[in-house]
């Protein structure tokens, strides 16, 4: 594990300290929890914007051979 120093609000520590008191857990497991759960988050924002990226290329070059489809003569 490595060791961390945070400088936190004191509004957000007075708040966390309430809720760990009800939920009897440690601070530090209720920090790691909490970083866990916002990195998967994150992850999920960071993969979503790689998606739509991706989807806005493949559209692009889709309407394009759909064009050259059209512009094709089907003629017998």
């Amino acid at each position: 594990m490595k060791t961390v120093s945070l400088k936190i609000d004191d509004s957000i520590f007075g708040e966390t300290e309430k809720i760990l008191i009800n939920i009897k857990t440690t601070r530090n497991r209720y920090i790691n929890e909490a970083l866990d759960y916002y990195n998967k988050i994150q992850k999920r924002k960071l993969l979503e914007e790689k998606l739509q990226r991706e989807s806005l290329l493949v559209r692009q070059e889709s309407i394009k051979i759909l064009s050259e489809f059209e512009n094709i003569d089907y003629a017998d």
